[in-house]
């Protein structure tokens, strides 16, 4: 029986969709009060996405079911060991990640998230999901968790944080991803930075869009 299969697991998973459901913002939150202009510069910024992201806290910004089942299959074909991931939130994605990695018979998961309180939940829904001691999260700005102390030999890379800082994080990890790597990207259509480059046939990438805003790509070289 694979990880995702069991009762503990989709318990716990069919719990966090549920709250994230609940917990999806009305149209009075102060974001729907933006013209849609204004949104999307928001979701693009590379500067005011501290604040942004502190004002959604409590929202779980949960991974679809599709995506979580994407993320398992990618690791499980791909036989990824290192993972590296931009955005814990409540850690839905990261769940489905290390059921692969565990099935897999074992890696090791490095997820980033600013929100305190958020760490704190996805630590213990990972720990509910007997899954915490193949994930290690660090608190804080991508931009400096990143920044060092990666692994040597990264063999997949989601991006699930702050949109406008795709390329930023793609770039501190660049050096140490594999050959054959997968980087998924969520949301990427708000950076348009992010897709340029991974798109351009000058980086070693093939990439292309897939349904749901997400954007796969295989590292060339």
């Amino acid at each position: 029986m694979t990880t995702i299969a069991t009762p503990q697991f989709n318990a716990l998973i069919d719990q966090l969709f549920a709250e994230s459901k609940a917990a999806m913002p009305d149209r009075s939150h102060p974001f729907f009060q933006l013209s849609e202009a204004e949104q999307d510069k928001l979701m693009a910024s590379k500067t005011e996405y501290l604040d942004f992201y502190r004002s959604l806290k409590d929202m779980p910004l949960a991974v679809s079911r599709e995506t979580g089942m994407l993320l398992y299959m990618l690791v499980r074909a791909n036989q990824a060991l290192s993972i590296v991931e931009f955005g814990t939130s409540f850690g839905v994605s990261a769940l489905y990640l290390a059921a692969a990695l565990k099935d897999n018979g074992g890696g090791h998961l490095l997820t980033t998230e600013f929100e305190p309180s958020k760490v704190e939940r996805a630590r213990a829904n990972l720990d509910t999901a007997g899954l915490l001691d193949l994930v290690e999260i660090r608190q804080g700005d991508a931009l400096q968790t990143l920044a060092a102390d990666l692994p040597d030999r990264i063999d997949m890379l989601l991006l699930d944080g702050a949109k406008g800082l795709y390329p930023e994080v793609l770039q501190l990890v660049e050096h140490r991803l594999a050959r054959g790597a997968l980087i998924i990207a969520d949301d990427a259509a708000y950076s348009p930075e992010y897709l340029d480059y991974i798109r351009s046939s000058t980086h070693s990438y093939l990439s292309m869009p897939l349904d749901g805003g997400i954007e796969l790509s295989l590292r060339l070289k």
